[in-house]
């Protein structure tokens, strides 16, 4: 089951989404909050697949709230403005839904998250599969060995997966593919980039350079890469 949670002020809107996840029986509601702060109590108290995250609540903001999350989950932003659709990618989400939300369109949106799952039903069984991870690419499932991926790059709301003979671009989330990959393997060095160690041929400046590309290393990750390299060097 996807567990989810809807983050809605506007009685009426909750209502919408209620009522059109009931149509989907992969989907579990666990918790229907009005505002951010009671959100980020059921994200600390339960376990939290997917968020309906509605843009303009009271108080913190949709996407404050969103910024604020260390790792959320799949994230489906729903809003009566059009013009918040532009920032909502530097976020990686699912889809980003307009009210009214007809069940079409919701349909769709479900519909990516369910075949973003079925890559691994859980982020735990990936990570027990050890070496390979199945990628879906143009309607296909591709077995991918981790041994081949050089580095991960993220393109608004789809992910390009790099590696020595191909490249794959799939509909996902960085923070959900980054919790999938082997911590003791692949490394976050920038919001938009995630590398293998073993293909790393040098670090300088603010770059990591591999057989394929220079990546920029992200400011909030500098620690992390050069925690990396004296751990590597003990």
């Amino acid at each position: 089951m996807i567990k989810c949670i809807i983050v809605e002020d506007e009685i009426l809107a909750q209502q919408v989404i209620e009522n059109h996840l009931k149509k989907f029986d992969r989907f579990e509601l666990v918790a229907v909050c009005n505002n951010a702060a009671d959100a980020m109590i059921v994200l600390k108290q339960k376990e939290v697949d997917l968020i309906f995250l509605d843009i303009q609540l009271p108080g913190v903001k949709g996407l404050q709230f969103l910024r604020s999350l260390v790792d959320p989950p799949l994230v489906i932003l729903t809003t009566a403005y059009g013009e918040y659709a532009l920032e909502s990618y530097e976020f990686n989400v699912i889809d980003y839904l307009l009210k009214p939300i007809s069940l079409e369109r919701f349909t769709k949106a479900v519909n990516k998250v369910t075949d973003s799952r079925l890559i691994s039903l859980t982020a735990n069984e990936q990570r027990a599969q050890a070496d390979h991870i199945f990628i879906k690419s143009n309607n296909k499932f591709f077995k991918v060995n981790f041994s081949e991926i050089i580095f991960v790059q993220a393109m608004k709301d789809y992910l390009k997966i790099h590696t020595s003979d191909y490249r794959l671009v799939t509909h996902q989330t960085m923070n959900y593919f980054e919790s999938i990959l082997p911590s003791d393997k692949f490394i976050r060095v920038h919001k938009s980039f995630i590398v293998a160690i073993s293909y790393i041929k040098s670090i300088y400046g603010n770059s990591v350079e591999t057989m394929q590309a220079t990546i920029p290393i992200g400011n909030n990750y500098k620690d992390a890469v050069m925690s990396m390299v004296s751990k590597k060097n003990k």
